[in-house]
């Protein structure tokens, strides 16, 4: 059987139980098993180590244990926002131009260590609502937030560009969808997906492997 692994943040954990290897969480990880496993029964052995709050340094110091340790044949990594979002209040946040440098430390290590490897990059993304709103202490901080999460979005692009693997653009699906409902319809808090946001991740992240198999 071939291995898929998801990698990320909390998008991606989407609550999945630590103790349990095969654990997917209750997001778009275990929406894209449940079809990918019926309709190819046997096939695929699923994987996933998203991390709630990991930005792309965190996803780095991982690489050993999390990737290469894996094995896996395909792997799809979402990451970004918590590069933005913990420079407000914690000012832990990660650059754009270093989220690119360790972006590409990332990928490279990854291909020399598993040549044969197939990787998906999915665009970091955001909406306007509660954690992303302007607040009295951040009375510019949704035109900061987003702007930011854009550069991230723009790198992650780069990055697939450099290294010719697939990517996938969401903030595009999702401002289209958000145009005929409440964005928080789709992204609970401005960041976070619905089960409906997590249904629309899955399609586009199916649509992406099926041009890799």
């Amino acid at each position: 059987m071939k291995t898929i692994l998801f990698q990320g943040d909390s998008i991606t954990d989407c609550g999945r139980k630590r103790e349990v290897f095969d654990n997917m969480g209750s997001g778009y990880p275990l929406l894209v098993k449940s079809q990918l496993g019926f309709e190819n029964i046997e096939e695929y052995n699923f994987i996933n180590r998203g991390i709630s709050g990991n930005r792309i340094v965190d996803v780095y110091s991982r690489i050993k244990s999390d990737i290469i340790n894996l094995k896996p044949d395909y792997m799809s990594i979402l990451i970004g926002v918590n590069d933005v979002w913990h420079e407000f209040g914690a000012e832990n946040g990660v650059d754009a131009e270093k989220f690119e440098k360790i972006y590409c430390m990332l990928i490279e290590e990854i291909k020399e260590a598993l040549p044969n490897i197939k990787i998906i990059l999915l665009e970091p993304f955001c909406l306007r609502a509660s954690a992303t709103e302007n607040t009295e202490e951040i009375p510019d901080k949704w035109e900061i937030f987003n702007l930011e999460v854009k550069k991230r979005s723009e790198k992650t692009k780069a990055v697939a560009e450099k290294y010719d693997l697939k990517f996938i653009p969401l903030q595009s699906k999702l401002d289209a969808a958000a145009k005929n409902s409440e964005n928080t319809y789709w992204l609970a808090d401005g960041v976070h997906p619905t089960p409906m946001g997590h249904e629309l991740i899955k399609r586009e992240w199916l649509k992406a492997f099926e041009q890799l198999v």
